[in-house]
């Protein structure tokens, strides 16, 4: 029996329940407004379930077996064993504590929740299929609504998801034995940390990437600490090499075929190959087109700085909305859109929006680097302060990077931060504020930080802008 068609109606409907639309949904309801999340697979998105959160675990999980069997020099010896099983029921636990949180905090503000699949039927108007024989489908009739359908995992040809051998960071984060021998395809920063991760594992890692160097998009310099650290756990690089198939061989393995720009075919084997070429919105199964809504080139929906489409009852926010793809860009967004449903001055400043790398070392990055500042028309200042020179780096036995901040040399004010070291996806947060609340490097210098911890090392970049640093030498 097929249950029939119902119709609802909502204030607001939120396509998606991951960071940018719970959180849209959350705010739209605290804000009184009747309020409607539709999810077809996990509360929480991608990020959740299959990304940010997972990863981590791992990283975590793998960082913490890696350093407990390297650190003779500390006095510590350890040969310890990782039950892959068990670090998958862990980070398990961990996911499931999280998405069932966000359920119970969008059911506690009063959000409507349908899970079922969402496809616009006009401007006013979707229709939900639900999963399942015989679940049917209802229409929900809305006066706004917010896209946040979030993005996946982009398929390369020759290597299809569906065989056993490839995979993306999702079936990556779901292995319970770790593999002898990985190739990863792409050194972008999915890449780079799932490579991380699997050779603190033992894994023999084999990084292939098309492009001339790892990290595209970051400063040579910060991304030259990163690979540096990377090829010292043992990852092997080769640049300029393009993935063709993958072919089974003789050893019960596979081989991984690339190609360079002049024909030229080189072979690596592995047990599993990891595909991470970057990820694209998913707006191509909503029927855009029934709400007079397009997409661009890259298919992503185009919005103001208030999160609207080119219909102005319509929002996108996250990955849909474009670059860049972070979880917590997306629930800004979403914040945004929900408050000015509600008829709240609330619009978008991306020019605080900080990413982080969660490789080892960690890099952290926010606003304009030295050439971005120039190219703006401004007259930047630099100051950096590297980790050698840390105290507390030095006694956590991480000592790589350093901490550089760029300001503008008239009125001082804080523009931007590069970090690579040592939980450079915290310290990234102050540099941050400063931008945010229009700080100068004297305000940043002159704060009082606790001794001794990483974050003085924020202080004395600032310092040495201003040719005053202690504790390096001025540039």
């Amino acid at each position: 029996m097929v249950v029939g068609d119902i119709s609802t109606g909502t204030d607001v409907l939120v396509i998606g329940a991951g960071p940018g639309g719970y959180v849209a949904a959350i705010r739209a309801a605290q804000r009184g407004l009747d309020t409607t999340l539709v999810e077809k697979d996990a509360y929480g998105g991608v990020c959740l379930n299959r990304g940010c959160i997972p990863s981590k675990a791992y990283i975590t999980a793998a960082d913490l077996a890696y350093e407990a069997g390297h650190a003779e020099e500390m006095g510590i010896h350890a040969d310890p064993v990782v039950d892959m099983a068990g670090m998958l029921d862990w980070k398990n636990g961990v996911v499931d504590r999280l998405t069932g949180g966000v359920e119970k905090l969008c059911k506690a503000n009063g959000v409507n929740l349908v899970e079922g699949t969402a496809t616009f039927a006009d401007e006013n108007r979707v229709r939900v299929a639900h999963g399942g024989d015989g679940q049917g489908s209802e229409t929900i009739e809305f006066e706004h609504c917010i896209v946040a359908t979030g993005s996946k995992t982009i398929e390369i040809p020759n290597f299809s998801y569906a065989d056993d051998p490839v995979i993306g960071s999702k079936e990556a984060l779901e292995l319970d034995s770790i593999p002898d021998r990985l190739v990863v395809v792409g050194a972008g920063y999915i890449g780079m940390e799932l490579s991380t991760v699997f050779a603190k594992l033992g894994t023999e890692v084999t990084v292939v990437e098309m492009l001339d160097d790892a990290l595209p998009g970051y400063e040579d310099d910060v991304a030259r600490v990163v690979k540096r650290k990377a090829k010292d756990l043992g990852v092997e690089f080769h640049f300029g090499e393009g993935a063709k198939e993958w072919r089974e061989s003789g050893d019960g393995g596979i081989q991984v075929v690339t190609e360079d720009e002049d024909g030229e075919e080189s072979a690596y084997p592995a047990d599993r190959v990891l595909v991470a070429v970057g990820r694209r919105p998913i707006t191509d199964t909503l029927d855009l087109e029934n709400a007079g809504l397009s997409t661009n080139d890259g298919g992503f929906l185009e919005t103001d700085d208030r999160a609207r489409t080119e219909k102005e009852h319509i929002f996108a926010v996250g990955d849909v909305a474009g670059e860049p793809m972070l979880a917590h860009k997306a629930s800004t967004e979403g914040i945004v859109a929900a408050e000015v449903i509600a008829g709240e001055p609330a619009a978008l400043d991306h020019q605080a929006i900080p990413a982080a790398v969660f490789t080892d070392p960690e890099i952290g990055t926010v606003g304009m680097t030295e050439a971005e500042a120039e190219e703006a028309g401004f007259d930047p200042v630099v100051g950096e302060m590297p980790f050698n020179a840390s105290g507390r780096a030095l006694t956590t036995n991480h000592t790589e990077g350093f901490v550089r901040i760029v300001a503008d040399d008239d009125a001082g004010f804080v523009l931007g931060a590069q970090i690579v070291g040592p939980e450079a996806s915290e310290l990234v947060a102050e540099v941050a504020l400063a931008i945010e609340m229009g700080a100068t490097l004297e305000d940043v210098a002159s704060t009082i930080h606790t001794h001794p911890t990483l974050a003085e090392a924020v202080m004395e970049a600032a310092e040495n802008a201003q040719g005053q640093a202690i504790h390096t030498l001025n540039r």
